[in-house]
């Protein structure tokens, strides 16, 4: 078989699309998920109806990019999987059974009347919440680094539990509570979208605050991260991420208490999550297993990442293609009827 290492970075390749697929799964899983997290707040019965269907054409197909991610990561990257899955074993498996318990609520919840409707009404939004915040937790103990002697995992099983880790699992809560009610603005009127403004005006303060929270805090957790962010002439290549950032929050902030304003409120989340995002990848770029391996050290062989790409190169575009499609055909403003 022809070894595309010859010619190719491929472990950079490979962290790329990894990342790539945990980016789309924060974005398009981000928004239904903070549907669910401002659920139960809703000011009536046909709101709640409204905001279930906005997001029930898209939220499993959303999640097809968490399987990709962790696929390969497991595939591409065996020694990083080795060390990092036992690291976070308790936050995966609260994280899937809170998906596992959403998934359930979507289901039973259109089959249900009076006080069992509002049982999986909670299932959905606890659901939610609790997937939301493990994520952050999860993202909050990679960046700070696991405890590894040789090529194992040597901490304890409650390691990831760190103030730092906690802030980020409530930064992401809001976080994605603030993409879920830009994508109400879009996909509801009449008093649901009002009741979304009011809520993302809310929850924009908090996110604010919280991404000062962690920008502050992630230079203070290694020198490696100090140094690429405030070494010269590093500082002032990297100055327009925040500068961008802040103007993305005040366009936001004005788009919010305009009416007529409403897609663009959610597509200004979505950049505000980008920021966020490139200003994370840039800071443990190398490390594949912060601070102990990078993408080149964790990589599998260059013979298997050449066929492992041969197979994603006509994989990612039909699934992105599916994606772009679905959200086509079911565009436009969501109803209070049963759909699904």
């Amino acid at each position: 078989m022809f070894d595309f290492s010859t010619f190719l970075d491929l472990p950079f390749i490979w962290g790329a699309l990894i990342a790539l697929a945990i980016f789309l799964y924060v974005l398009l899983d981000g928004f239904d998920l903070g549907v669910g997290i401002i659920f139960p707040f809703a000011p009536s019965e046909k709101c709640r109806n409204r905001m279930m269907n906005s997001v029930v054409p898209f939220w499993d197909g959303n999640e097809t990019w968490l399987v990709l991610g962790g696929g390969g990561l497991l595939a591409a990257f065996p020694l990083a999987y080795a060390i990092l899955l036992p690291a976070f074993y308790m936050p995966i498996i609260m994280m899937l059974l809170c998906l596992i318990m959403r998934g359930v609520a979507f289901e039973f919840r259109f089959k249900s009347e009076g006080k069992a409707r509002a049982l999986w009404d909670y299932a959905f939004h606890f659901g939610s919440l609790g997937a939301a915040f493990m994520q952050g937790v999860i993202l909050g103990a990679f960046v700070q680094g696991v405890n590894v002697t040789g090529r194992n995992f040597s901490g304890g099983p409650f390691d990831w539990a760190s103030g730092f880790s906690m802030m980020t699992g409530i930064a992401v809560v809001f976080g994605y509570a603030l993409l879920g009610s830009t994508w109400l603005i879009m996909k509801t009127e009449d008093i649901t979208q009002v009741w979304a403004r009011k809520v993302a005006a809310y929850v924009l303060a908090f996110v604010g605050i919280a991404m000062i929270l962690v920008s502050i805090c992630m230079p203070l957790i290694h020198e490696h991260i100090r140094h690429f962010w405030f070494s010269l002439p590093n500082f002032y290549y990297l100055l327009p991420i925040p500068l961008c950032t802040l103007g993305l929050f005040i366009l936001l902030w004005h788009d919010l208490y305009r009416a007529h304003q409403e897609y663009r409120p959610f597509f200004l989340t979505l950049a505000i999550f980008s920021m966020g995002y490139l200003g994370f990848g840039l800071s443990i770029y190398p490390w594949m297993i912060p601070f102990h391996y990078t993408l080149t050290e964790a990589a599998a062989a260059g013979p298997s990442l050449s066929l492992l790409l041969v197979g994603v190169v006509p994989l990612l575009p039909l699934i992105l293609g599916y994606t772009a499609y679905s959200y086509y055909t079911f565009r436009g403003k969501s109803d209070h009827e049963h759909t699904y």
